[in-house]
């Protein structure tokens, strides 16, 4: 789907993120099969906005760090989004509204390029929509000093660096990519959702898929709120 109801970013969409919004809502992704399937019925809807731009340093992407004092996913790292609200227009509303309150970010400033089948974060109860957005160069944003604390943006090229990639293995079993940029340990949802629009986008690169660190060990190493 693509959604022009906000195209007040300057820089028009780059093809790969306009192939990217075409092909990620039919790719088959393992990296997020851990959050497939059908919502459950006490699920709490949200969404997401991932947020490509360019800097000085090329394409980049948002990543925020939520407070420590948070109920949900406290000092983790994170994209812009929360819970839907009434009066919000579909999941693009929310995620645009949410990185608002969050950024102050304009929703004219983004462009939408897709919205994608929600995902299921079992462990705190939500089904989130992501929202392919491009703001191009972009406007200073800062973290709202409640909810968010930090606002980062990163450029694709550090994501994709191979010395910034692992895989963390969660209390039970299961591996997730993980990476470390800019002082930022970003695992769990965000970091597996990054890792296939990474992989998808054509944007990786051969990384140690050997290696691995224990979520709770990492944490204590790198910060990034308490094991789910």
């Amino acid at each position: 789907m693509t959604d022009d109801r906000t195209g007040g970013a300057g820089a028009a969409v780059p093809p790969w993120l306009t192939g990217l919004g075409r092909e990620a809502p039919g790719d088959l992704a393992p990296e997020l099969a851990r959050y497939a399937g059908p919502a459950p019925a006490h699920a709490r809807g949200s969404a997401v906005l991932v947020l490509f731009g360019t800097g000085d340093q090329g394409p980049d992407l948002l990543f925020l760090r939520r407070s420590g004092a948070l109920r949900d996913h406290p000092g983790q790292v994170c994209f812009p989004g929360g819970s839907c609200a009434a009066g919000d227009d579909g999941p693009v509303g929310t995620a645009l509204r949410e990185t608002y309150e969050e950024t102050g970010l304009e929703p004219s400033a983004v462009r939408v390029v897709g919205a994608l089948a929600p995902l299921n974060l079992a462990h705190s109860g939500f089904s989130v929509v992501p929202v392919l957005g491009w703001w191009g160069a972009g406007d200073r944003v800062a973290g709202d000093g409640e909810e968010i604390v930090s606002v980062h943006r990163v450029p694709l090229a550090e994501l994709a660096d191979p010395g910034a990639r692992l895989l963390v293995r969660f209390p039970d079993g299961h591996l997730s990519p993980g990476f470390l940029v800019r002082n930022l340990f970003v695992y769990g949802f965000t970091a597996a959702l990054a890792g296939w629009l990474l992989r998808l986008a054509g944007w990786e690169r051969p990384w140690d898929t050997d290696r691995i660190e224990d979520l709770p060990e990492a944490r204590r190493r790198y910060g990034g709120g308490p094991t789910p």
